[in-house]
């Protein structure tokens, strides 16, 4: 994984403009890397550049995505923005679950998708490579139960000298809005050393990378993050920050989640309309509050839990979850 991201964090690349040489040069070795796990990477042309897709059919015509961006900022004079959290780490973590499950055949079919223009001028506009995706697809989007999306999964959640348990928080965010995909995720939340996996209501964020195109669609998705480090979008994302150990146990969770996607028993993983997951938020703010010290916060987000009913907090208090949850990220950056 080291040896991809510094790849994709070099000189030739200069930071990875979808379009431009470097971006081109990115997806030259983001096709190498598929071909190198044993997969045979195709192209899928879109107006700014082009996402790489790999497919690993299954034993039946249902499919499960897993996706990261590999596009990031360019250059601006002399400097480049490397995106190493963004996204180059998440591109390694695809490319280790795509060697790990290269050559099988599961009951439902893997598309590995890294998708171009996912950073400004394109996000959330209709030149986004998961939009194009969307409206292009390479397999039926009835036929697809479940779309995983990282972005920003490299770095350690919190300054060194917070405890581990932080440190190595993953949050997935949005499996309530499938049957059957939170409980999945809690099973496995510390199957892992290495990684802890949390949950947390979609909402608790604006839309924040390529999933948002899937969920206007209504199609199941899963988004693991790791949350706006403190060198987000800036020339310092290189690969020296990331925490190498994390990434390694990241990956071993997202296989063994995959495959247990795929072999889920239900024919199709169904949407579940108008869902919303307050209290998983809650339960992991509490969490954080105890492991970090902070008494008035886990008293705030008990007294929210207990007002939750079938895990949705009134709305007139929706305001207070935003505050806590801003305030952990930017405590924690």
């Amino acid at each position: 994984m080291r040896k991809l991201v510094e790849a994709l964090c070099s000189d030739e690349c200069a930071g990875r403009a979808p379009g431009t040489p470097g971006g081109i040069a990115a997806r030259r070795i983001v096709l190498q890397a598929f071909r190198d796990a044993g997969l045979s990477p195709v192209e899928q042309r879109i107006a700014a550049g082009a996402n790489v897709l790999a497919s690993l059919p299954g034993k039946t015509d249902r499919w499960v995505m897993v996706a990261a961006h590999y596009d990031h900022l360019g250059q601006e004079g002399a400097d480049i923005y490397r995106g190493a959290d963004d996204n180059a780490a998440a591109v390694a973590i695809l490319i280790e679950v795509a060697r790990a499950l290269a050559g099988e055949s599961l009951p439902r079919g893997v598309v590995f998708a890294a998708f171009d223009a996912e950073e400004p001028p394109h996000f959330v506009q209709e030149t986004m490579g998961s939009q194009e995706w969307i409206r292009r697809p390479t397999v039926p989007l009835d036929r697809l139960d479940l779309m995983i999306c990282m972005d920003l999964v490299g770095h350690s959640f919190g300054p060194p000298g917070v405890p581990d348990d932080v440190r190595r928080t993953l949050f997935a965010l949005g499996a309530e809005r499938s049957a059957g995909t939170s409980a999945h995720v809690d099973r496995l939340a510390r199957a892992v050393p290495g990684v802890v996996v949390r949950r947390a209501d979609a909402e608790i964020i604006p839309p924040l990378s390529d999933y948002d195109a899937f969920w206007r669609k209504e199609i199941p998705f899963l988004f693991l993050s790791c949350a706006h480090g403190r060198r987000y979008h800036t020339p310092e994302d290189t690969p020296d920050w990331l925490d190498w150990a994390k990434m390694e146990a990241t990956a071993k969770w997202l296989e063994r989640f995959v495959r247990e996607t795929c072999a889920r028993p239900e024919p199709r993983i169904a949407w579940i309309p108008g869902a919303r997951d307050d209290a998983s938020t809650l339960r992991a703010l509490i969490d954080f509050g105890r492991l970090l010290g902070a008494r008035d916060g886990v008293a705030l987000a008990s007294s929210l839990l207990s007002e939750c009913r079938d895990g949705r907090l009134p709305e007139n208090r929706r305001a207070q979850l935003q505050m806590l949850a801003q305030m952990l990220e930017h405590g924690m950056a």
